[in-house]
């Protein structure tokens, strides 16, 4: 008996490991290996350049056909941004109509001129931001093939994101600037053109060489390679940097990322801030009256970034830079362009700090953890604007038990307007950019908060540092984190966000009313559901003597219940199931002794009707 247990349990154990190894294995994401070399005409705007790469099919698929963004050419009068801005009810007020009206030395455009595939031609075709590549030779699976192309491409005048000649007068920030090859992943390539927002890419490394006027400073993503050839801050402490020649070459080495952003002007300055068991984060900005601010950002960035670490999971790279230019504030790995003027002045500190603040975590929402943004942008944006507000109410010493109340009054609104959009729509399917704003940053955002009420706080954030741990340097999708959720609250959740990614239903609750029951001693509360979006309950009784109970009520899909993370007395009721209207709760008080009744006092369940949230007693007038 003895030898038969041992073998059962030898056999459970192989049988564990083998399905945990098959789990694993059923993972997988392609690489790629960039090296990048591209000569810059400052003159004339435009560069050319020479790129290698080495791609990586990680699939169990034969590739017969691969794909490339060229997203500068969506800057040029007649392209689907630029249509697609002039027929929306609100567009960005940084497009309108702007690319229209540009002229031919003000356009953005991206050619291929030829590519070769281990040597040999291959035929190219363009559709506007991508280009469609047929192999000679399909890449079967489990193996890699190297690309070898020369390109050329103009920047277009700043509009959004890639651009030259900001309005606050940034030179060159260049995103989005290289031909980029596009993802393939479990559902196939993702070819989305470059109509208004977000990015997906493969994973990989990247060498770029920029060879540019050397009265130019360059600030970028990855770890510079020669800074005691081009100095300007880079350069070790003492040693003297003698720039040779009129132009310079910058090189650039970032590892395990998948974009590359750089930003080139005449007048760039640098600080720089170690962060304890961090990043080294360098400050790049054109110093000035408007400027000033930017002098203080170290103080504020550095416990950022110690907050964020303790918090979400460690930063994944050895550098981080915050560079002023683009045309507001746009995420890239190791980098971010954060614009200092607004069209209406320059950003004051608490504006500057929140638009630092936001795009600094995304190098964790998107650098680290890179969902597909054009269908999870509000796993991206809407985790980011959770992170970063609940990061400056830290940080700025806000102490605002309710940090992400902006966030609900925004989504009250919307959700009333009638004009809402499931969250799981398509980032350049919305119909108006305020849909696609409360559907991705401020619901994506509360859907983290409603997290916390649902499977309580501390789940919340223990599952977050779970999900960074299980899922950084790689491409998560919502299934990815409703199971990582779900493992460590022991709670069922795929219906939450079944009702609050996947349509615009919403949550109403009421206290009907409180009578007395045969007992004296017991009083009877009914409660109804208006709404179609079901939650659990958080009831508090409070009694005329000041003492509060909490009636717990879970939802019956929910198959267990949260822990109560609060100092009151809590009583678990019975599941209430969402197919029912009505719930009944009868409790041990007697109804002259309860002064007030009130649904979630946290207001972290999305409730849009809380005028009849709360039921007060006047026990004088009772009496």
């Amino acid at each position: 008996m003895l030898l038969k247990n041992i073998k059962i349990v030898i056999f459970t154990l192989v049988f564990v490991q083998f399905s945990i190894q098959s789990i694993a294995q059923n993972y997988w994401q392609q690489q790629i290996d960039y090296k990048i070399d591209v000569q810059m005409d400052t003159r004339k705007h435009q560069y050319s350049g020479e790129q290698k790469l080495v791609y990586y099919n990680n699939s169990p698929d034969t590739l017969y056909k691969v794909y490339f963004h060229l997203y500068p050419n969506a800057f040029q009068p007649g392209s689907m941004m630029d249509i697609r801005s002039q027929n929306l009810l609100d567009p960005d007020r940084r497009v309108l109509d702007r690319i229209g009206k540009l002229s031919e030395d003000e356009i953005g455009y991206l050619k291929v001129s030829s590519m070769l595939q281990e040597g040999q031609e291959l035929n190219l075709r363009t559709s506007q931001t991508i280009l469609i590549v047929q192999l000679n030779n399909p890449i079967p699976p489990k193996s890699s093939t190297s690309f070898s192309l020369a390109f050329e491409g103009q920047v277009p005048l700043q509009i959004r994101r890639n651009g030259r000649d900001s309005f606050e007068g940034i030179d060159y920030s260049m995103a989005q600037w290289y031909p980029k090859m596009a993802e393939y992943d479990d559902k196939g390539w993702h070819t989305s053109p470059y109509v208004a927002r977000e990015f997906y890419a493969p994973w990989g490394n990247f060498e770029v060489d920029i060879t540019i006027d050397k009265s130019y400073v360059i600030a970028g993503t990855g770890i510079l390679q020669n800074p005691n050839e081009v100095g300007y801050g880079y350069e070790k402490e003492g040693v003297k940097v003698k720039r040779k020649g009129s132009k310079l070459t910058w090189k650039f080495k970032a590892e395990n990322v998948h974009d590359f952003v750089w930003a080139a002007d005449k007048e760039y300055t640098q600080l720089t801030a170690q962060v304890q068991e961090g990043p080294l984060v360098r400050f790049f900005y054109v110093p000035g009256e408007e400027t000033k601010n930017w002098e203080l950002l170290p103080q504020y960035v550095v416990p950022a970034f110690e907050y964020a670490q303790e918090h979400y999971g460690k930063y994944g790279w050895d550098e981080y830079s915050i560079i002023q230019g683009g045309d507001g504030g746009m995420e890239y790995p190791m980098a971010t362009l954060v614009a200092n003027k607004k069209p209406t002045g320059v950003r004051s500190m608490k504006s500057l700090l929140g638009t630092v603040f936001h795009e600094m975590m995304h190098s964790w929402y998107q650098g680290m953890i890179a969902t597909d943004e054009s269908y999870f942008a509000w796993m991206d944006e809407g985790f980011t604007s959770y992170a970063d507000a609940t990061m400056e109410n830290e940080v700025l010493g806000k102490d605002n038990p309710f940090p992400l109340e902006r966030s609900y009054k925004t989504y009250y609104r919307w959700a009333n307007s009638g004009n809402e959009e499931p969250s799981s729509t398509h980032s350049d399917h919305f119909y108006t950019n305020t849909g696609y704003s409360v559907a991705t940053y401020t619901k994506g955002a509360m859907a983290l908060d409603i997290l916390g009420y649902i499977i309580g706080n501390r789940n919340r954030d223990q599952g977050l540092l779970r999900y960074y741990n299980e899922w950084s340097f790689k491409h998560p999708d919502e299934q990815d984190l409703i199971k990582v959720m779900e493992k460590e609250s022991d709670i069922e959740l795929s219906w939450f966000f079944d009702y609050w990614i996947h349509s615009t239903k919403t949550t109403d609750y009421s206290i009907d009313n409180i009578s007395t029951t045969a007992k004296a001693t017991q009083s009877k509360i009914h409660l109804s559901k208006l709404g179609q979006m079901p939650m659990p309950i958080d009831l508090i009784v409070t009694k005329a003597n000041g003492e509060e109970v909490l009636y717990y009520i879970p939802l019956a899909m929910m198959l267990g219940e949260k822990p109560n993370e609060t100092e009151l007395n809590r009583i678990s009721c019975d599941e209430w199931p969402w197919t029912h209207p009505e719930y009944e709760l009868i409790i041990d008080i007697p109804t002259t002794e309860i002064k007030k009744i009130e649904i979630d006092p946290s207001k972290r369940m999305p409730d849009i009707d809380q005028s009849n949230n709360i039921l007060e007693l006047d026990q004088e007038k009772e009496q």
